[in-house]
């Protein structure tokens, strides 16, 4: 699907965006640090990730600017609160620079990260879905901690199966 203008995009980003900020506040304060194994992410270095990945690598690329990662540790926010404060913060300045693109900017190319051309709203498509593939192992390793998770969409599997009975 094409995106022509800069708005419907805006719209969607912001209510996926907001599907993951309502899981990663689910995140108990112990666990934000907890890992499932050595040199693999822990819950707050995916929620960081996202948000430092979003600003500073996407939006920076789409800009026609190299990225900026440079990691996703503590010390960018230690603390639920923090990573949430960041994780909104780094979204409204991304969202400030992608509501500026025009339908002709949208068209034109940009580099991804490693230096391949790319469609400016490709590569926005792409942003959406690195984010939702954190956002699944977000609720992969909740679910394995056992901390119960707000569903996606509004309704859990066993309340659809129960309307589902019920009709």
């Amino acid at each position: 699907m094409e995106l022509r203008t800069i708005e419907p995009f805006i719209e969607y980003f912001d209510k996926v965006h907001a599907r993951t900020i309502r899981v990663v506040k689910s995140i108990p304060p112990d666990k934000l640090e907890h890992s499932f194994g050595e040199g693999r992410f822990t819950l707050g270095d995916l929620a960081r990730h996202l948000a430092v990945v979003e600003r500073y690598t996407w939006a920076e690329c789409v800009q026609g600017k190299p990225q900026r990662y440079n990691g996703c540790g503590r010390e960018l926010a230690d603390g639920l609160e923090n990573v949430v404060a960041l994780m909104e913060r780094l979204h409204q300045e991304s969202m400030h620079i992608f509501s500026r693109f025009t339908p002709e900017e949208l068209a034109a190319k940009c580099l991804t990260p490693e230096g391949s051309p790319i469609t400016r709203w490709k590569a926005l498509r792409l942003m959406i879905e690195h984010e939702i593939h954190h956002r699944g192992e977000i609720y992969a390793y909740l679910g394995l901690l056992g901390v119960k998770t707000p569903p996606l969409y509004g309704m859990t599997s066993e309340e659809l199966r129960a309307a589902a009975a019920r009709s």
